[in-house]
């Protein structure tokens, strides 16, 4: 997994400079994005240029850095945050809200729920509640936590077919968050998830004859049969606000007939 260094108490080059070197790019391509000079970007790195508040952003948007640390580079170079961090329960995301809603809800009977930066689920609909219905009642209290319920083992792990790939696919998913990010809440979790024990395979969880998926799928047993997803996961453009910028709607796209057969049945 990728690490950082510490950034606490850094000025603001250093951690443009970290920035940059996570990017793999060198201070001539990014002098040439943001229409600067090699040599205004070494001054503003090693501290003997204080850039402007323009600056950092133009530079912090070409090296795509999440809106929450554009706030942060902001402050290390003395000038206010930009962007806000409005709780998503407060009015003024009353709209957002509501179309959230309606978009998990208008997917049912198929599985969607909303995630922040921590995978903390911000909204589900019924076709989440259906699939995590009997699990441990630990796991089902405030902040319902996406990662704990999929893969503790008094979740949904001892149901998942194909645990050890699915596994993988969301401890690979964290680390890359992890990198874009640098959030020690994240690598928490993290390493919480991935230090919950992994049950032996079993040969029987495993399909008999190949299936012709055209991507990894989440074969999960619900009630003595097993469904297969497809996950997407999809994010708001251009962000304004923290919180709107680390929120993530995750729908499950059924990945055989008898997936959506089933799930049609069992929720009209």
């Amino acid at each position: 997994m990728t690490t950082h260094p510490s950034t606490a108490g850094q000025g603001v080059g250093p951690l443009l400079r970290a920035w940059r070197e996570q990017r793999r790019v060198s201070q001539l391509e990014l002098a040439l994005r943001a229409d600067s000079s090699a040599r205004h970007i070494s001054f503003v790195e090693t501290g003997r240029s204080r850039p402007s508040e323009e600056m950092v952003l133009r530079l912090a948007e070409h090296l795509d850095v999440p809106v929450r640390e554009r706030n942060a580079l902001l402050l290390a170079a003395g000038y206010a945050p930009r962007y806000p961090e409005t709780p998503l329960d407060d009015p003024a995301l009353g709209a957002l809200r509501e179309g959230i809603e309606r978009l998990i809800g208008g997917y049912e009977p198929y599985p969607a729920l909303v995630v922040d930066a921590l995978y903390n689920v911000a909204a589900a609909n019924r076709g989440i509640m259906t699939l995590v219905d009997g699990v441990a009642e630990s796991l089902l209290e405030p902040p319902l936590n996406a990662m704990r319920l999929a893969l503790h083992p008094q979740g949904l792990a001892p149901r998942i077919r194909n645990l050890r790939a699915w596994r993988g696919h969301l401890l690979e998913q964290m680390e890359r968050q992890i990198a874009l990010h640098r959030s020690e809440p994240l690598r928490a979790l993290y390493e919480e998830v991935a230090a919950y024990p992994v049950p032996d395979a079993d040969p029987a969880q495993e399909p008999s004859e190949p299936v012709p998926y055209f991507a990894l799928p989440l074969r999960i047993e619900h009630e003595g049969r097993t469904l297969s997803f497809i996950s997407s996961i999809s994010t708001f453009n251009t962000p304004m606000d923290v919180t709107v910028a680390e929120l993530a709607i995750e729908t499950l796209l059924p990945a055989d007939p008898a997936t959506v057969k089933y799930l049609q049945a069992i929720m009209p």
